[in-house]
């Protein structure tokens, strides 16, 4: 059974395997709300995942650590077990989805565990590493459905608490809900009026469903670039601690998320993943109502593959008006394209990119499309640039 000791043991057995990450003030995160963050990004193996899998590994009996454990991951638990099987003398075995980024997939073997890739999501890890459990005799190390586990994740609401007292809300992202179990569990039983919000992926709403329903319901699919919480289904344990001590759960989409993951490289030179990003998220696109609230956002990693970080960038550059892409219809003729050239520089934009398209079986014989890259600051410039433009008597069809 989960209790305040249990979580006071882990904090105790983890002190000289985690780091005590810093808390950090964000102003501009969301300037109606004093926003904090806590990121577990920076922690051992870049992910709060190593707490809940240390302490859990600590916990077991010689017969257990004998036999080799085995988990199965989207990659940050992978990590955690591999790092503390390692160091305890133990063989592990980390089933992970082939979609698993590649940095996450090397760093799991940098640990010092063999890999199983496993075709499809978390899901059929999960399964896969069940099916070897049976058949080899291993530990199972769950992800996040063990009352050790959640523990080890637990000892994150007490840093919380010592970090800032009078903290009013607390922001944590959910996959299976271990990490909001934990740190709801012990915020809520030491202070009942601290508010914690859970946030989702819209592309994996698991636990939002499952609260919402009042039973566990179990997704079809699941599609978001925040890997690490693409579980189509919350655990037992979770369910009713999420359901007991979480105050709401919501949901944040990719472009938001990109958003985040930007806003934390620019303004905090953090690198967060998706799955750590969806607290920042939430705080950004007020989600939650936290204005004129302490709040701490936790970033729960930042293992993030390199390969999709500038399609991520990208993304929010976009969403937060930072670029954007414009097509134009024109007359064909002199001067068109240095006239739009100078309404859009005098706005202070910058165009990177022009693509002049001249047959079209939409356009009139004597028109054409002019396709344009900006550099915009935000959203209200792009609109005094269609502003301008449209009074300029130009006709803009796309962006």
């Amino acid at each position: 059974m989960l209790t305040l000791d249990k979580i006071y043991q882990a904090s105790y057995a983890l002190k000289r395997v985690i780091r005590r990450t810093d808390l950090i003030s964000a102003p501009h995160i969301n300037p109606a709300s004093s926003i904090f963050l806590k990121p577990e990004n920076l922690q051992v193996t870049g992910s709060f995942k190593v707490r809940g899998a240390c302490f859990k590994i600590s916990r077991l009996t010689d017969e257990e650590k004998a036999r080799g454990v085995i988990a199965c991951s989207a990659g940050n638990h992978a990590q955690g077990v591999a790092l503390s099987a390692t160091a305890h003398g133990i063989r592990s075995l980390i089933c992970l989805p082939d979609n698993a980024p590649i940095s996450k997939v090397e760093a799991t073997k940098g640990y010092g565990a063999d890999i199983c890739l496993v075709e499809g999501v978390y899901d059929d890890a999960y399964n896969r590493a069940l099916a070897l459990r049976e058949e080899k005799g291993y530990t199972f190390i769950h992800p996040f459905d063990d009352e050790d586990v959640i523990a080890g994740q637990g000892t994150i609401g007490l840093e919380l608490l010592e970090q800032l007292p009078d903290v009013e809300a607390v922001i944590v992202p959910i996959g299976g809900g271990g990490l909001i179990s934990g740190v709801a569990f012990a915020i809520k039983n030491m202070n009942p009026d601290i508010r914690v919000y859970g946030v989702q992926a819209q592309g994996a709403p698991s636990m939002l469903n499952s609260i919402e329903r009042g039973k566990i319901d179990r997704l079809e699919s699941v599609r978001t670039i925040a890997d690490g919480i693409a579980v189509k289904e919350p655990g037992l344990h979770t369910f009713d601690l999420c359901q007991k001590y979480v105050d709401e759960i919501v949901a944040v989409n990719d472009d938001e998320i990109s958003t985040a993951i930007l806003a934390l490289i620019e303004q905090h030179k953090l690198i967060a993943e998706g799955a750590g990003a969806v607290a920042v998220a939430a705080a950004m696109f007020n989600k939650v109502p936290i204005a004129g609230k302490k709040t701490i956002c936790l970033i729960s990693g930042g293992n993030i593959d390199v390969n999709i970080l500038s399609r991520v960038i990208g993304r929010g550059l976009q969403k937060s008006g930072r670029s954007c892409s414009m097509t134009i219809e024109l007359v064909d003729k002199p001067g068109q394209l240095q006239n739009v050239s100078r309404i859009i520089a005098s706005t202070g934009a910058n165009v990177v990119s022009v693509y002049h398209e001249r047959v079209s079986h939409t356009a009139d014989i004597n028109g054409c499309y002019l396709h344009l890259e900006m550099e915009t600051r935000n959203q209200q410039q792009i609109n005094e640039i269609r502003q301008r433009l449209a009074v300029a008597g130009y006709k803009i069809v796309e962006g």
